[in-house]
């Protein structure tokens, strides 16, 4: 069986891009103002840096109460992550 490497790579580019999708969705769903909402990613080896940024007055709404929210968001991107052969971890800026 041959495998490209650029098969690959396409592959991780892709599950990046999914994967921010999902956290954009969930955070655009939580917020007032769905155009705030700020997604972007970095990658280093099989780590996934979703890095998500809303406005401080929205920001108890993605964070939720005792972090509920955002360990819940970290939970689904996770179980998102792993399904695609990866690592992912969130970090939620103001």
């Amino acid at each position: 069986m041959y495998i490209d490497i650029g098969d690959i790579a396409r592959m991780g580019e892709r599950s990046v891009e999914e994967l921010e999708r999902l956290v954009e969705y969930m955070a655009c769903n939580l917020v007032d103002d769905p155009d705030s909402v700020s997604v972007s990613s970095s990658k280093r080896g099989q780590l996934i840096t979703i890095h998500l940024s809303v406005p401080s007055d929205e920001m108890g709404k993605v964070i939720g109460r005792q972090g509920r929210i955002a360990r819940s968001m970290r939970t689904l991107l996770n179980i998102a992550a792993s399904r695609r052969g990866v690592r992912a971890s969130l970090d939620i800026d103001d």
